[in-house]
């Protein structure tokens, strides 16, 4: 490992420096006191260490610093294996990126340095995997064929160092690409069959084992894992993980997994593959008995929730599993919007009420459900709880249920009782300069705009949004767009409260504000405020 420098070339430089020392330590030994003569000799023999350490380690030039082989020992990849397989695989991925790169380059030199050293990467990763774990038999066969290609990698890069015929290296680089795809491409199914028999073996542990201590081990590397992306969560659903984790939360002896178990679940459920894991062994079914038992801890019903929010996300294509999450909706949004109420904290209040917020989406029947539970009063109540709405982020999704419930015309009267809260929250500001609590808050903005426009509709919740000067808080949203952080959603959704509360009284704003955001198109009114680089209240 030398990055273009020539091994042989440094390692007679060694054999040089080695030989002249011991010439002229013999020269001058007798002319010198011992003394000097050991301060001399050390001094050389000090080098000589230096270069053996150069010779054992790769030398990091430029952007190959990153690419220092990653040794680990064997008890480190016995206690983690799975973290030690995932960090020897990015290594890997990195130097395959690399030499794709160089190779477009015709970086020739660099092509082949890079070969040599994925090519050690991935026989160091092989036999360091095989060591620590019996390998399937299938398996073995693409370690095999993949340790092949990457010497035949190796060996055809070298010969594009001998050469400057430009017609030859390029057919070279065709060769080379093909045999670097088939590569990379054997290299990640390759791993993909290392991971599934590690998630194998974590599995067979939730299922086998009676050890409360053993089991959360096990679930704990399976949570770990879903944080590296979808990928790994489609193996992990594959595997069949969601299946033994709910056999977890179905057994009232390891109730003190419920909860760990259940965030798990909602992190694969990230993935269709997951959904589709869970609709087979009635998950949902599982997830109402945990929420409406009052037995169960509050972390544990917290999770479930969590687990509720993920599989009623509206990013998620496939909507086939709602079909029987809908027989246990009343339940489900019934134990949610109690959690709401008795919530013990900030984190607990968030994922009730996100799964609500998302359960509102889909149907009617939700909505008609949190009305007849009295959950704007519950939810709008919350907002004056600092223990319970502590961010913006839990004030979104109380501001996206009401959005939905105001489609409602029951609604109207049930948001009167609360007055002005609606209104605080179109005056909702980050606390910090977090890009996603900015984001938060142009949010909820945006959505107290929509549900007050929709439920302006009632002449008398017209009446109580103008008594409680919310037009000037809508104008100055309109005018400055240091107020909406600039958003253009929440600037759209202004302009039509606006409008909706001008069409009942017209007398509650101003001429100049008349014809400038009422009168003219919605469009040309738009037009107008983005333009505004500075506010004219």
């Amino acid at each position: 490992f030398f990055n273009d420098l020539d091994s042989e070339k440094v390692g007679d430089h060694c054999v040089c420096a080695c030989t002249y020392v011991c010439a002229c330590s013999r020269m001058h030994s007798l002319q010198v006191d011992s003394v000097q003569r050991w301060m001399e000799d050390l001094r050389h023999m000090t080098e000589v260490e230096c270069m053996c350490v150069l010779q054992a380690k790769p030398i990091g030039v430029e952007e190959d610093t990153q690419g220092e082989l990653i040794v680990a020992t064997g008890d480190h990849v016995a206690r983690n294996n799975l973290q030690t397989l995932l960090r020897r695989a990015l290594v890997v991925s990195t130097e395959l990126g690399k030499m794709f790169q160089r190779l477009e380059k015709g970086r020739w030199q660099r092509v082949h340095s890079t070969a040599v050293r994925a090519n050690c990467h991935v026989r160091s990763l092989v036999h360091e995997y095989s060591a620590a774990r019996n390998t399937p038999a299938e398996m073995q066969k693409y370690e095999k064929s993949l340790l092949e290609k990457c010497m035949e990698l190796t060996t055809i890069t070298e010969r594009c160092l001998h050469t400057e015929d430009e017609f030859f290296l390029k057919s070279m680089r065709e060769a080379i690409h093909e045999i670097l795809t088939d590569v990379s491409d054997s290299f990640s199914h390759m791993i993909d069959m290392a991971l599934a028999n590690e998630i194998q073996i974590l599995i067979r542990q939730i299922e086998s084992s009676d050890s409360v201590y053993t089991i959360g081990s096990a679930i704990s590397n399976l949570l770990s894992l879903t944080q590296d992306g979808p990928q790994l969560c489609r193996i992990i659903a594959k595997e069949g993980a969601v299946v033994a984790l709910f056999k977890i939360c179905r057994q009232d002896c390891f109730s003190d997994l419920y909860a760990h178990a259940l965030r798990t679940v909602a992190s694969i459920c990230c993935v269709e593959e997951g959904i589709n894991q869970l609709e087979k062994v009635d998950g949902i079914l599982c997830l109402a008995d945990i929420l409406t038992d009052e037995n169960s801890a509050e972390a544990a019903r917290a999770e479930a929730a969590a687990v509720v929010a993920q599989i009623t996300s509206p990013h998620h294509t496939s909507t086939q599993h709602l079909g029987s999450f809908l027989e246990s909706m009343q339940d489900i949004v019934t134990a949610l919007i109690k959690l709401c109420e008795s919530a013990s904290c900030g984190e607990v209040f968030l994922l009730a009420s996100a799964a609500l917020a998302n359960i509102t989406f889909f149907d009617s029947m939700a909505c008609e459900i949190l009305l007849q539970l009295n959950a704007i009063h519950i939810l709008l109540q919350s907002c004056k709880d600092r223990q319970r709405v502590d961010t913006p982020y839990s004030k979104d999704q109380v501001v996206t249920i009401l959005a939905n419930l105001s489609v409602l015309e029951q609604s109207s009267s049930e948001v009167l009782q609360e007055k002005g809260i609606l209104l605080q929250l179109l005056g909702e500001k980050p606390s910090s300069s977090s890009p996603s609590e900015g984001a938060a808050c142009e949010r909820v903005q945006q959505k107290a705009a929509v549900t007050l426009a929709r439920l302006s509709r009632d002449p008398d919740v017209a009446q109580t949004a103008i008594q409680l000067r919310a037009v000037p808080r809508l104008i100055e949203l309109c005018r400055s767009p240091a107020e909406r952080n600039n958003s253009d959603s929440v600037l759209v959704a202004c302009l039509a409260a606006l409008r909706r509360l001008a069409a009942g009284c017209p007398d509650s704003i101003e001429a100049a504000d008349h014809q400038q955001l009422i009168k003219p198109r919605l469009v040309d009114s738009f037009l107008l405020c983005s333009n505004m680089e500075e506010s004219f209240v």
